[in-house]
C-alpha cells in the first residue's frame, strides 16, 4: 500500500505536514504544484473549523491516482543496455553524480557517445519517473535523428517511451521518458510554464556553441534552480569553456569523457586550383573514389541550402553508376529527411 493509502483526513497541523512531505516525495513533477497548493486550501479551511470531507475525498482521489501513474511509469521503464562506447563505462560514476547532484557537467570529445547514452544514464539514476527528461539540440536534425537512435537502442517505438519535438512537428506524447526538442522550443514552453514542471531532468547539449537560446536558458535554469530543488541539470560541452559553466552553476562537478576516433586520410586535390569549378570538382572526386576505393558511403559536407541543391543537381546530371543521391538540410520535410535512415539501394551513397 502506499503512504497516501495509509493515512486518514487530517485533522491537525502535523497532519498537513506529512501530507506536505509526501506531496513533495511521491508525486509527479507536473502535478506537485497542484497538489501542494490544493492542499494548503485544505488545511486553511480546516484551521476555520469548515468542514473539508468532500474536498478532502477529492484530494485524496487524486494523490492516489498520481501516485499510481508514477507507479505505472516505474515498473514500465525500457530495458537499459549500453553500446561500447567510452561513456558507456563512466555510466555508473555519472549516475552516482547525478544522483547527489542537482548539476554536473559533462566534457566529452568527439565519439564519446555522450548525447546518445545520456538520457540512459538518467534512467539509471532514478530520473525520468516522475517527470520526463528533456535534451535539447541546436539543430532540429540532431534532435530527430538522436532521438531516432535512442529509441531504436532502447528497442521502443519513437513517439511513445521515447520522442522529439521541433518546429511544426511534435512526436512526444506525455508518458515519454526521453523527449528531444531544439533549445528553441524549451525557451518557447516556458512561456507558459515558468517552472518547466513536466521536466525532473534537463540536459543541455553541446552548450559549448554558446548561441543566443543556450545562453538564455542557461541564465533562466540558474535562477529557476532555487525554485525546483528537485529537478537535475546537465550541461554537456566539448572541451571548451567547462570550467566557465561548472562556475556559473556554483562549482558543479565536471566529468571528463574521452572520444573514440578512427584512422582518417587526409587527401589533397588540387590545392592551389581555386578558380575550378566546385560542382564538377565534387563530380570528378566522385569517380575517382569509385574508380580507386572500396565500395562504401561518402559525404558531401557544403555550406549551406543552396549549394547542396545545386551539387544534388550537378551528381544526378553525372548519372554516377550504383550510386544514390540523399540530400539533407533541415527545410527538408520529414520524409525526405528520414531516407539517411532507409536502406538504400547500389553500392554507393551520397
Amino acid at each position: 500500500m502506499s503512504a497516501a493509502q495509509e493515512i486518514n483526513r487530517p485533522s491537525s497541523a502535523q497532519d498537513f505536514q506529512r501530507l506536505k512531505t509526501l506531496v513533495e516525495q511521491s508525486t509527479s513533477t507536473a502535478e506537485r504544484f497542484r497538489l501542494g497548493r490544493q492542499l494548503a486550501e485544505l488545511n486553511k479551511l480546516s484551521q476555520q473549523g469548515k468542514d473539508i470531507g468532500t474536498r478532502w475525498e477529492k484530494w485524496h482521489g487524486a494523490l492516489l491516482k498520481n501516485q499510481q501513474q508514477i507507479e505505472k511509469r516505474r515498473q514500465n521503464l525500457p530495458t537499459l543496455e549500453y553500446p561500447d562506447l567510452p561513456v558507456s563505462a563512466r555510466a555508473d560514476e555519472i549516475a552516482e553524480l547525478i544522483r547527489k547532484h542537482q548539476v554536473i557537467v559533462i566534457a566529452g570529445e568527439t565519439g564519446s557517445g555522450k548525447t546518445t547514452q545520456l538520457p540512459k544514464i538518467c534512467l539509471q539514476a532514478g530520473c525520468g519517473v516522475k517527470g520526463m527528461i528533456g535534451h535539447t539540440q541546436p539543430r532540429r536534425i540532431a534532435a530527430r535523428t538522436v532521438a531516432n537512435r535512442i529509441a531504436e537502442e532502447l528497442k521502443v517505438s519513437l513517439g511513445e517511451a521515447v520522442g522529439y519535438q521541433v518546429r511544426f512537428s511534435d512526436q512526444s506524447s506525455p508518458n515519454s521518458y526521453i523527449k528531444l526538442m531544439t533549445d528553441g522550443i524549451l525557451l518557447a514552453e516556458i512561456q507558459n510554464d515558468r517552472f518547466l514542471s513536466k521536466y525532473d531532468t534537463l540536459i543541455i547539449d553541446e552548450a559549448h556553441e554558446r548561441s543566443l537560446n543556450i545562453d538564455f536558458l542557461l541564465g533562466y535554469l540558474k535562477n529557476l534552480l532555487p525554485q525546483r530543488p528537485d529537478l537535475k541539470i546537465i550541461i554537456t560541452s566539448a572541451t571548451i569553456d567547462v570550467e566557465k559553466f561548472s562556475a556559473h552553476f556554483d562549482g558543479a562537478p565536471i566529468v571528463e569523457v574521452s572520444g573514440r576516433s578512427f584512422p582518417v586520410d587526409i587527401i589533397y586535390n588540387h590545392p592551389d586550383d581555386i578558380e575550378s569549378d566546385r560542382d564538377q570538382m565534387i563530380v570528378d572526386c566522385l569517380r575517382d573514389i569509385q574508380a580507386n576505393q572500396k565500395q562504401g558511403d561518402v559525404l558531401v559536407f557544403l555550406s549551406g541550402e543552396r549549394e547542396i541543391r545545386e551539387v544534388n543537381l550537378a551528381l544526378k546530371r553525372a548519372q554516377l553508376p550504383h550510386t544514390e543521391i540523399v540530400p539533407l538540410y533541415a527545410r527538408l520535410s520529414l520524409a525526405e529527411q528520414s531516407k539517411i535512415f532507409s536502406a538504400h539501394r547500389g553500392e554507393g551513397w551520397c
